[in-house]
């Protein structure tokens, strides 16, 4: 008898659990607009601002997080300032050739060359002119010269400061200087 009451509770007991639930229901929410943002079209007119449009610009004097900013500017005198002054701040053991190849490859070996000769693909096939080779008398490549290059462009080539961060700009830079050397040999 004991057992048949101990069954008869524990029917009861998960009856009432199970028949509590309702699945068609959510929960309550606090502060649902957390969980559902009210979605607005990009440049739409909204009473959200203040200035009656969605999209904002970001706030004057902030900066992207990991982003560092280059001070010195492109100009003539600031690519003359960096080639004498600019020094990279990786050390012997933070240089990592496989990689500042690879990032080489992709980016510069097109027109550079994959030895820093000035003859990669884009030149073979006459489609850039005039690209000089690393080891060229006169072209006095430092890391400084090198960097403001790669951060701002020169000539005819662009920048690459979008594509590429800051180590890894200077994972570039180290093995341009590798290819100068080799070069010279």
């Amino acid at each position: 008898m004991k057992n048949l009451i101990k069954i008869f509770v524990l029917v009861i007991v998960v009856s009432s659990v199970v028949s509590c639930q309702k699945n068609s229901r959510p929960n309550y929410q606090f502060f649902p607009n957390m969980y559902e943002a009210v979605p607005y079209e990009t440049y739409s007119e909204s009473d959200a601002f203040a200035n009656g449009v969605a999209a904002q610009l970001p706030v004057d004097g902030t900066i992207p997080r990991g982003y560092t900013p280059f001070e010195i500017e492109n100009t003539p005198e600031g690519f003359e300032y960096a080639k004498a002054n600019l020094k990279s701040p990786l050390d012997s053991s933070e240089i990592d050739t496989p990689r500042g190849k690879e990032l080489y490859d992709i980016y510069c070996g097109i027109c550079h060359g994959n030895k820093g000769a000035g003859q990669g693909n884009l030149v073979k096939r006459e489609k850039i002119l005039g690209i000089p080779s690393y080891a060229d008398v006169g072209r006095a490549i430092t890391e400084g010269s090198t960097y403001h290059t790669i951060y701002y462009g020169k000539n005819a080539m662009g920048s690459y400061a979008n594509q590429l961060n800051e180590e890894e700009r200077w994972q570039v830079v180290a093995y341009v200087l590798k290819l100068k050397a080799d070069l010279e040999k």
